[in-house]
């Protein structure tokens, strides 16, 4: 997730009145002295009291917080031009601004930014973002030489801060190799598979549900991204967060609610821009999610009691255990339900690809009432899997940011070297480079589906710049130490959630001459992008739709 700098500057000067009503009496000070409301002053010298002319004007308050103010801010442009570009240091943008520098800009649109950015200076540079100076590298050659770094480079206080910032959690152990370990057990192998095939049979009995099944026959209408969101975000809160005396709908159905008001707001708390109304609305969804998430007994053996008892061995309280399920709750929910949106609004704005998805999946599902569909046949779909890398590649958007705790000498791909300094951070911005860059997809705005297939039907995996082969040519998950650890869960349950919808649903768009809305620009670098608009569909059961148990 990317904490981008606040671009807000807030100076305030606080200034309290103090009233003396008994002098004080002091050895060396023979005239002592005070200003009251009336603004003149006042002489007390051996018990006698005088009063003086009237020496202060009637605005010298604000003549002094004017000053004061003025006083800050030439301090603070002489601070923040004292730095300039050194010897062997990437080329230096401090934008026009002193101390917010280019914060408003890159906070508005970061893609727009640093693409300007890097037909200005090159693959590399520094830019100064609300007093913080940020290297960003665009050079997918050269991301190793960041991401295998962990002497000079640190992800963890970063992380620390995001977690302050967004969620208001602190955990009391700083042992990210512990955490990450237990989210691997759980992600990973054998339990990967365990959480897979319950989030399947979820997803399954969603689309058996009266939400979906109630008067089949008939066309309901709904946004898409809203439906996509929806039933995977309740799907995977009861394969993950699901209770010990079964699910309670109404309980979820608040849970999504107050959820999706949280993330609306998430991006401006990440920038501390929220107003003071605003303020409380997050603080008040903050304190009913974590009510709505601790409620009740989780399932014995279940992913979230695991979880818990992680938290316990951390010497976690209750309170922060509290609190950490809605961080869970966000990091495991806020992409898959924007993925399916854009796979389903691609396909249903581009009919070659619905056309040749359906043709493979259609292949692998037996005629209806013969036998079930083997899961593994669902792994076995290379043309579904192109087109789903597509889709990610033009939508996931992550940052990977460190800390320079320690000056280090960045060696480039091509053998170019520049000097960080420490305090600095570094920002890898992958939806840039090698996501969208030209040189490595062509025409890198369009989706086509068959992206990522070789001619012979296979995956394709080789991607070349200047000649050479890229280890990087899409990063949808991040990498190095960044890389999601869910993402085999995430993808797994977008298959099976698209895989339901194309065979169980008619599903069109109610304006077949519309394409897929623009993003919403705000939300670079917080994982999966989100639209900036919806796509209205309808949808009805196929009339000769499949049973769940056919499909098991």
């Amino acid at each position: 997730m990317l904490l981008l700098v606040s671009a807000c500057f807030d100076l305030s000067v606080q200034m309290s009145e103090t009233r003396c009503h008994t002098p004080r009496q002091t050895p060396h000070l023979h005239n002592l002295f005070k200003i009251d409301a009336t603004e003149r002053l006042h002489f007390s010298h051996q018990g006698q009291h005088t009063e003086s002319v009237f020496i202060f004007p009637r605005h010298s308050g604000m003549i002094f917080i004017t000053v004061l103010l003025i006083s800050g801010l030439l301090v603070l442009f002489l601070f923040a031009s004292i730095r300039s570009r050194s010897k062997n240091e990437p080329p230096l943008d401090k934008g026009f601004i002193p101390w917010l520098g280019h914060a408003l800009e890159f906070g508005k649109d970061a893609a727009k930014f640093l693409t300007r950015m890097k037909n200005k200076h090159g693959d590399i540079f520094t830019v100064c973002v609300a007093g913080n100076y940020v290297t960003v590298l665009l050079d997918s050659s050269s991301y190793d030489a960041i991401l295998q770094d962990t002497i000079s480079l640190d992800f963890n206080r970063y992380a620390q801060v995001v977690m302050q910032r967004i969620f208001c959690l602190q955990l009391p152990s700083d042992n990210p190799a512990a955490q990450r370990a237990w989210m691997e057990q759980h992600f990973e192998g054998e339990g990967l598979a365990r959480l897979g095939k319950i989030m399947q049979g979820n997803i399954r009995a969603l689309f058996s549900s009266p939400e979906i099944i109630q008067n089949p026959t008939d066309w309901k209408k709904e946004g898409l991204f809203s439906f996509c969101y929806r039933l995977l975000f309740k799907a995977g809160y009861f394969t993950l967060f699901g209770k010990e005396h079964g699910n309670n709908h109404e309980e979820l159905n608040t849970v999504y609610k107050e959820y999706r008001k949280f993330d609306s707001l998430l991006v401006k708390i990440a920038r501390s821009t929220l107003k003071s109304g605003d303020k409380k609305v997050a603080s008040e969804l903050r304190e009913k999610l974590w009510v709505l998430l601790s409620a009740g007994k989780a399932k014995s053996g279940s992913w979230q009691e695991s979880y818990r008892q992680f938290l316990w061995k951390e010497q976690a309280d209750e309170e922060t255990q509290r609190r950490a399920m809605l961080l869970q709750l966000w990091t495991t929910q806020c992409n898959a339900g924007p993925a399916a949106f854009w796979f389903l609004g691609f396909l249903l704005t581009h009919p070659e690809a619905m056309d040749a998805v359906m043709r493979e999946i259609n292949s692998l599902s037996p005629p209806v009432g013969t036998q079930r569909l083997p899961l593994d046949k669902l792994q076995k779909t290379p043309i579904f899997d192109s087109a789903l890398s597509e889709t990610l590649r033009l939508t996931a958007a992550v940052t990977i940011n460190r800390e320079v705790l320690q000056a280090k000498t960045l060696r480039m791909a091509d053998g170019r070297e520049y000097n960080l300094r420490q305090g600095d951070r570094v920002c890898i911005f992958p939806y840039i480079s090698p996501q969208m860059d030209p040189e490595i997809h062509q025409d890198p705005e369009k989706f086509k589906y068959d992206r990522f297939l070789n001619a012979d039907g296979t995956e394709k995996t080789d991607f070349f710049k200047h000649g050479r082969r890229l280890k990087y040519y899409t990063m949808p998950w991040g990498a190095g130490t960044n890389v999601c650890v869910g993402r085999h869960f995430a993808v797994s349950g977008i298959k099976e959630f698209m895989f339901m919808v194309l065979t169980c649903l008619d599903l069109e768009l109610c304006d077949p001459g519309c394409s897929v809305p623009p993003v919403n620009v705000s939300r670079y670098g917080f994982g999966m992008l989100q639209p900036d608009g919806d796509i209205e569909i309808r949808y009805r059961m196929k009339r000769h739709r499949k049973t769940t148990e056919e499909l098991t």
